[in-house]
């Protein structure tokens, strides 16, 4: 087996490795509401989100080609298998830190920033292909912003809807629909983010010359698919009682409406081929729906340390990509 091959192989461990943190670092991302709300039992919320992970994860391609191909050109990348691996090691790197802490981050930003991060690195700034990573990171700015309005405007509309009815009867038939919007969330949470883990091995796989095109193959396909559903399993309870509880108190409600708003938003993304992160995705929708049920519930300082978590991992990750690169490219040149 040729030295190319064997980096192929790292990488692909290294994908998988980095699918199956995803899938236990994003679990809260489609469960936290409904175990909060006790809708379902955290085995069950488990059992369901890996199940659906595994579905969405199985029905898209078009964001794994965005990830593979938009960021930089495979095809003219130097030195592109230790650039992927740098990648992967930040991402997994930081993904597991903010885990440990608790903070809800996005590995969504985490892969992209690490691998334009580790691109740059290579081959300096004609690395990047500018266009297609301000269109990536346009995606990523306005799609929060979407699902807060959108979540505030469910919620809005549902308060309004069922102002004079019996709180108890209300709780029952949401904490029922809490099901199937958690189901609906998770479905989404693998369309897109199964994908991003995809789109690198493809994009390794290019740039090891095994294949010529950004097309997904059928194995990489499934065994990123099981990677985040396997990673689902396992559950990441420290991020699942901060989204839980920590921003505000969650009613039925409140779950069933942000989490239709954040998967409608998710979904959107991936019909049209963008990455989006799913923990910003939620997280900003029950911003919305907590601001539309009453502001001052909402735990703004709890807010405010997440956003400040998103706003730094581009750059962090970037540049932890940028220093595992010129470290691995003294033993991998």
């Amino acid at each position: 087996m040729d030295y190319t091959m064997w980096l192929v192989i790292i990488i692909v461990a290294l994908a998988l490795g980095f699918d199956f943190i995803n899938g236990f670092h994003d679990t809260a991302n489609a469960i936290a509401t409904s175990v909060s709300t006790r809708a379902l039992t955290p085995r069950r919320a488990i059992i369901l989100a890996s199940v659906m992970n595994l579905v969405g994860a199985l029905m898209f391609t078009g964001v794994a080609k965005t990830i593979g191909g938009k960021i930089t050109d495979p095809f003219k990348l130097e030195n592109g298998l230790t650039v992927v691996i740098a990648t992967l090691v930040a991402a997994i790197i930081w993904n597991l830190i903010t885990w440990w802490f608790g903070i809800p981050s996005s590995s969504s930003h985490a892969i992209i920033g690490a691998l334009a991060g580790a691109a740059i690195a290579a081959e300096g700034l004609d690395g990047i292909n500018y266009a297609g990573f301000a269109s990536i990171i346009k995606g990523l700015i306005l799609s929060p912003i979407i699902a807060f309005a959108l979540g505030f405007c469910i919620m809005f509309v549902l308060k309004h809807v069922f102002a004079n009815s019996s709180p108890h009867q209300v709780n029952k038939m949401f904490r029922s629909g809490q099901v199937l919007t958690a189901a609906f969330q998770a479905f989404t949470h693998g369309t897109n983010d199964a994908q991003k883990a995809m789109g690198i091995i493809t994009l390794a796989l290019v740039t090891g010359g095994l294949q010529t095109e950004m097309e997904v193959p059928l194995w990489v396909k499934i065994s990123a698919a099981i990677a985040m559903a396997l990673g689902t399993s396992v559950g990441g309870w420290k991020i699942i009682k901060t989204m839980g509880t920590k921003i505000f108190k969650i009613e039925p409600i409140n779950g069933f409406s942000a989490d239709l708003g954040s998967a409608s938003v998710i979904l959107g993304a991936t019909l049209t081929g963008f990455p989006v992160s799913t923990t910003h995705a939620i997280t900003s929708s029950i911003l919305g729906v907590g601001s539309a049920k009453k502001f001052s519930s909402v735990k703004w300082s709890m807010a405010g340390r997440i956003i400040m978590t998103w706003i730094i991992t581009i750059p962090a990750v970037g540049v932890l990509a940028m220093l595992t690169y010129y470290i691995l490219s003294l033993f991998l040149h």
